[in-house]
């Protein structure tokens, strides 16, 4: 199973808008220091899933047919905007698996044109094609859903927006034991704990709890990209700043 990250940015990534820092002005400069709303595609076998829909171009990047189903953590705008132009296209409907919100985000739900939204509960599994998949509860703002993939030996838990772990999405992750662990870190460390995204100390906290084999942070902003430039040997070896075109897994 292999797992691209299309986007690793939250809502303050570089290039942020009128911001002058050297992050965002290096991002500007060299689009590969840019960050794209996080989202990720996993393939296995013959099944190609979109992690969320945060990308604006959708419809270009990925002809109908090219991808069995979006999986969405959740409906705020970063995470589903690059849904609202391709609903109104023609043909086959897309599963679009996410959690139970009947707020969603502006009138996605109620007028989901091509999208075929499908409510999913927290632990319990699904198959899509040749890739299990398990939702787990996380902790933010809007009810929000992590997804475990497993295909064969890998597993890989992508958790994103999360500040730490409830209790029993811990105790989960503990017996499933992630190959690979992909979670939310926004923030450098911060002096009070954050309330919907981890700093790097509650990422680095919520991975030691986790023990996975390896690690990536992703959901990063340009506040969090100048720490790392300083601080990057801090980490863990087996923890990692995630880019976008990132490829985790075989």
């Amino acid at each position: 199973m292999r797992l691209t990250l299309l986007g690793t940015g939250s809502t303050s990534a570089p290039p942020l808008y009128g911001c002058h820092c050297e992050v965002c002005e290096t991002a500007r400069q060299n689009l590969a220091r840019a960050r794209k709303p996080a989202s990720a595609i996993v393939e296995a076998g013959n099944t190609c899933l979109l992690i969320d829909a945060g990308l604006h171009d959708l419809a270009e990047r990925y002809p109908l047919g090219s991808y069995s189903a979006f999986l969405l953590t959740h409906f705020h705008p970063d995470h589903v905007q690059g849904l609202f132009s391709l609903r109104w296209g023609v043909g086959d409907k897309i599963p679009a698996y996410c959690p139970h919100d009947k707020e969603g985000c502006a009138d996605l739900l109620k007028n989901p044109g091509l999208l075929d939204f499908r409510s999913v509960s927290k632990f319990e599994s699904f198959s899509i094609g040749d890739i299990n998949i398990t939702p787990v509860p996380l902790i933010h703002s809007k009810v929000t859903l992590g997804y475990c993939l497993q295909h064969g030996e890998s597993r890989i838990a992508y958790l994103t927006d999360t500040a730490g772990l409830p209790p029993n999405t811990v105790t989960f992750l503990r017996k499933w034991q992630p190959t690979e662990l992909i979670v939310d870190c926004s923030y450098p460390p911060r002096a009070q704990a954050p309330k919907n995204h981890n700093d790097i100390t509650l990422a680095l906290e919520t991975i030691a709890t986790v023990l996975p084999q390896r690690a990536w942070l992703t959901h990063i902003g340009h506040e969090l990209d100048a720490w790392l430039n300083c601080n990057a040997g801090l980490l863990p070896l087996n923890v990692k700043f995630a880019h976008d075109g990132m490829v985790i897994g075989k």
